[in-house]
């Protein structure tokens, strides 16, 4: 499925746009999307909290209506080329996916260039193992997960849900984990071109084990894969080429391509402020309470 987007919306939007595009961090977006109305519908159900073995936290966004059933569960690992980014920064993406009906988890990881492949990795497969150890603490179902993440963060989803080997190592039940949604991701990027990609992955020895297409099979969990024709950073054709794999072994895979949104465009389109960018959450939430039903 491919959709041409036009770019429109307010005059003021556009412009910050711009700089939260090429100056200004995501925690400015995150602030920006509160004060425009983000913050209504979901809370921070907890802030900081630790998990792992190497230090690392978590914070848990939840719908302010919350019923009786236990709530799906999606974790979402932000972008930054795996060497830069935090947790508090990508409120807004918990903020949306919480008011959508979610229990949102949203885990740090280790950078370059004090870790490598896989540290970065195997955080995230603990965070899972939290999360399904923990989160019916919160009134999250720890049977319904689904991974979600922008960028480098997308990575993060994609080959956890696809290389199940990693969860089971960190004591995580790849069977709970129901759909992924990759935004704007590298899953084919293989010989290592960009300099954060060579910083991350070059000193493995078996290239082929950093590549989540790699670990393409006919069980694995459905998945998304978001990607745009304006993207410069990360080209369509990691997804194409995903998704064609993934088919061809008979496993489910969804493209969209949001047309002339940049990469930055992509994750921004989370946010209230820029949401008319496209309809990227609203595809987003469609395909995982599609595959997250009870």
């Amino acid at each position: 499925m491919k959709r041409k987007l036009a770019l429109g919306g307010l005059a003021v939007a556009a412009a910050i746009g711009g700089v939260l595009a090429f100056t200004s961090p995501p925690r400015l977006l995150s602030h920006y999307d509160r004060l425009a109305g983000g913050r209504e519908g979901s809370y921070p159900a907890a802030t900081g909290v630790p998990f792992g073995t190497h230090g690392q936290a978590l914070d848990i966004w939840a719908p302010n209506a919350m019923g009786d059933a236990p709530l799906p569960v999606v974790i979402f690992w932000y972008g930054g080329g795996w060497a830069k980014g935090d947790r508090a920064s990508y409120a807004f993406a918990g903020r949306a996916l919480a008011k959508a009906g979610f229990l949102v988890v949203i885990p740090d990881y280790r950078k370059v260039p004090a870790v490598r492949f896989p540290t970065f990795l195997d955080d995230g497969a603990e965070a899972v193992a939290w999360t399904q150890d923990n989160i019916a603490q919160y009134r999250g179902d720890p049977a319904r997960i689904a991974f979600m993440g922008h960028s480098a963060g997308a990575y993060q989803a994609i080959m956890l849900a696809l290389d199940s080997k990693r969860l089971v190592a960190a004591g995580a039940d790849p069977a709970n984990v129901k759909a992924a949604v990759g935004l704007s991701g590298p899953y084919d990027f293989y010989p290592f071109t960009s300099e954060r990609s060579i910083d991350a992955m070059s000193h493995w020895p078996r290239p082929e084990e950093t590549q989540p297409i790699t670990f393409a099979r006919a069980d694995a969990p459905p998945l998304l894969l978001v990607t745009s024709d304006g993207d410069e950073t990360v080209r369509p054709k990691n997804a194409n080429n995903l998704a064609t794999k993934l088919r061809g072994v008979g496993a489910y895979a969804d493209v969209i391509n949001y047309g002339p949104l940049s990469h930055e465009e992509v994750v921004m389109a989370l946010s209230v402020p820029f949401r008319d960018k496209g309809p990227v959450l609203e595809d987003s939430v469609r395909f995982l309470h599609r595959n997250l039903r009870p």
